[in-house]
């Protein structure tokens, strides 16, 4: 991009710099007034601004020009011209954004340098928002399981809109995948998807990182909020948000712009705004710690991402995933899962969800034993028995109860396991348990396990005190 428009209310100037800048290789448009310069501006964004302070005969001066163009296209540089500099008038073009301020008659060779330096300033932050564009972690959706599915259809129907969605689900679940999901998905998916790790902000400056700051030697500093300009703004656990910036944010979401600390500038952006919690929000409205119109100006469309709990049919299928990305990533080897390590991880307990499972199969391929498979004596949980060898070590709690008591209390948990890790279907966990489904049906009914729908997947459970299951539950899961 070399196309710069030069705004002079003198013929011969901006004649002069337009001959200069063309035998160095530019392109040049002109303007002798602010109506001229306006309209050039929105016809084609010029890659650079050479603008005088003074415009005779025009509505607009040349600090409200750069004020225009700045707000609207803040990653042109503008370089200010002037036969009566002062250093107030240059101080005020810097704050405003200029990128340096030239004062009458001029230096053709410092001029040729000070657009060279704009020029290839402007050059490597369009090349850092490209780079920081590209690298947006890829957004594959692994799963099979119905709750995987269900989410994934929820998604859908969500990524072509520009309605503000609302993740809710435990630490670890994929809420960001989900979020980078719908901005690939939708149609901004040319422009930036930008985060904001509400947790990791320092306080005291959680709004120059959100808004920019302006004023000082660094001019103008461009915010998040900025940044993600055309496309997506992703609140990462919104919950933790400071009080006081909840009220700013509210504001940028009703009137889609706001000002920069130290400035005075109105910015406007076009953004979709996605968040996610973890916690539950309406409690921390009724304990005053979020702001009941900032939940309902982000709640628009609420989807919940399951845990990795109520989809156990696809840590199989999420391991090798893992194993996958790191063997291209990290060089680790490229291992098998035995079907006993994978029985077993789909029993295992995961309160950190897929971020934990993803972190397990790491730490299994830099300490494994080799290129073979992986066995279940490699997981965490195999060898915290000592020698038991092919003993089943039980717990403290089991060991206490009589023999009848402890067979129910670990058929129950048994049951409930292997039918969760199949995904509620009856047919498959008899299968694998070895008992006709009728008696399996019979022994479900006997320890008091029933299945029901959750995340639409059918999990089993135990009723708690008071619940009322419907009769034959478990039957419909078959």
């Amino acid at each position: 991009m070399s196309d710069i428009l030069i705004v002079d209310d003198e013929r011969d100037i901006r004649e002069l710099i337009s001959d200069i800048l063309e035998d160095e290789g530019y392109t040049t448009r002109l303007a002798g007034n602010s109506d001229d310069a306006m309209a050039e501006i929105a016809r084609e964004q010029p890659s650079l601004l050479i603008l005088d302070i003074w415009l005779k005969d025009s509505n607009m001066d040349g600090i409200d020009i750069l004020k225009a163009a700045k707000r609207d296209y803040p990653e042109v540089p503008v370089v200010i011209i002037s036969g009566h500099g002062n250093i107030e008038i240059a101080v005020a073009a810097i704050k405003q954004g200029a990128y340096d301020f030239i004062e009458k008659p001029f230096n053709i060779d410092q001029l040729l340098v000070v657009i060279r330096r704009a020029m290839e300033t402007s050059r490597l932050r369009r090349e850092n928002t490209e780079l920081k564009r590209q690298d947006v972690k890829p957004a594959e959706m692994m799963g099979e399981s119905a709750a995987f599915r269900t989410l994934v259809g929820q998604l859908d129907k969500v990524t072509k809109s520009n309605g503000r969605v609302m993740l809710t689900g435990p630490a670890g679940a994929g809420k960001d995948v989900a979020a980078r999901y719908i901005h690939a998905n939708s149609n901004r998916v040319g422009g930036p998807f930008v985060t904001v790790n509400c947790a990791g902000m320092e306080p005291d400056r959680v709004e120059e990182v959100l808004f920019g700051r302006e004023g000082g030697d660094r001019g103008i500093e461009t915010g998040l909020l900025e940044q993600a300009h055309g496309g997506v703004i992703y609140f990462d656990e919104v919950a933790d948000m400071p009080l006081a910036t909840q009220s700013k944010i509210l504001r940028v979401l009703v009137d889609q712009q706001f000002q920069r600390v130290g400035g005075s500038v109105k910015v406007r952006v076009d953004l979709r705004v996605i968040s996610s919690t973890n916690r539950d929000l309406k409690s921390e409205i009724d304990a005053g710690r979020f702001r009941e119109e900032l939940f309902h100006r982000l709640n628009v469309v609420p989807v919940r991402v399951p845990s990795l709990e109520e989809r156990r049919e696809d840590i199989p299928l999420l391991a090798g995933y893992f194993i996958n990305e790191f063997h291209e990533s990290q060089g680790l080897p490229r291992r098998a899962m035995s079907e006993e390590a994978e029985a077993l991880m789909q029993t295992m307990v995961w309160p950190g969800n897929v971020r934990q499972l993803k972190n397990l199969i790491e730490r299994v391929l830099i300490l494994g034993d080799g290129a073979g498979e992986i066995e279940a004596r490699e997981l965490p949980g195999e060898s915290d028995g000592g020698d038991a060898g092919d003993r089943v070590v039980l717990s403290g709690a089991l060991a206490t109860l009589p023999l009848r008591e402890a067979r129910e209390a670990f058929e129950r948990e048994y049951l409930l396991t292997q039918i969760n890790r199949f995904g509620g279907n009856i047919s498959r966990t008899a299968n694998f348990v070895g008992m006709e489904r009728s008696a399996l049906h019979r022994k479900l009914k006997s320890l008091g396990v029933v299945t029901s729908n959750k995340a639409g997947a059918r999990v089993a459970h135990v009723p708690e005190d008071g619940d009322e299951a419907p009769p034959h539950e478990a039957r419909e899961a078959g």
